[in-house]
């Protein structure tokens, strides 16, 4: 019998059965860091973008745990400043993934397969990962919790054809910081808007934040927990085509601790009362 979703979100909220380790990118010309499973051929990799004054150090936890479950993950640190360059990040993910899939990792023990390549961001990063897409065909595109970025990553995502997953927070649907209705309703291919129950748009990253000081969000672990086992989940359907996991890829299936929304142009800002009910609260 088929596990059901509800079951599979408690078992990808945990790590994987992978040990895990840990390199420096910039010994291949690219400051950043990659997280690997310890070895593995033919593997996944992403390589993903970073929110607005977020040092990657932030996602730690993130990464260590989709390595865990077999995943390689990359992550460029530049365009760290007050004024980042959305363009500028996008193509350190394109230097990023052929880095992941060209370069010998860990021990040699380890490979990824040029077909299973995705690009994941939170943020000003998920704006950029957008971007990215846009000029590059890859397995799936994550845009978690997206933030405006100029160019608008909501016109890129029209040229976007792979399969998507777009995330929300509860308490950011309809905020102006949130870009994560336009870019689902922008979308080339096939894409999910899920609203995350209880969660902020900020509440990915780990840890204090500069961005914290400013009054804009903070560490959520429910947040973390949530993006963890729905990225996880679309991850390993869509890259590994593992159909254990395609409720994860399905906007019609109902995983705790989210809603997926089918009409994504019917966010506004009145909607608070909508999504409670969709909640079940």
């Amino acid at each position: 019998m088929a596990a059901n979703p509800k079951s599979l979100a408690k078992e990808l909220s945990k790590r994987g059965p992978h040990s895990v380790l840990r390199g420096d990118l910039a010994l291949a010309g690219q400051p950043g860091v990659v997280y690997t499973p310890a070895e593995g051929f033919n593997l996944p990799a992403v390589a993903f973008g970073h929110g607005w004054l977020t040092n990657v150090g932030k996602y730690t936890a993130l990464f260590e745990h989709l390595a865990s479950w077999g995943i390689v993950v990359g992550a460029p640190s530049t365009e760290r400043g007050p004024v980042p360059s959305a363009v500028g990040l996008a193509t350190d993910l394109h230097t990023t993934l052929d880095i992941c899939r060209g370069v010998r990792l860990g021990t040699g023990r380890i490979s990824v397969h040029p077909d299973r390549l995705a690009f994941v961001g939170h943020g000003f990063g998920a704006g950029a990962a957008v971007l990215a897409a846009a000029r590059r065909e890859v397995a799936a595109v994550a845009a978690l919790y997206p933030a405006p970025t100029s160019p608008r990553a909501s016109d890129a995502a029209a040229q976007v054809t792979a399969p998507g997953l777009v995330l929300v927070g509860e308490k950011s649907v309809g905020s102006m910081t949130s870009d994560a209705a336009a870019v689902a309703a922008s979308w080339g291919g096939d894409v999910q808007l899920r609203v995350v129950e209880k969660s902020d748009d900020n509440g990915l990253a780990e840890g204090r934040r500069l961005i914290a000081a400013l009054g804009i969000g903070g560490n959520e672990r429910r947040t973390q927990q949530h993006t963890r086992s729905l990225l996880t989940g679309f991850l390993l359907h869509r890259l590994n085509g593992d159909k254990t996991y395609a409720a994860f890829s399905d906007p019609t299936a109902e995983i705790p601790g989210s809603v997926a929304l089918t009409d994504p142009n019917s966010i506004d800002r009145e909607l608070g009362s909508q999504i409670n009910l969709l909640l079940g609260r």
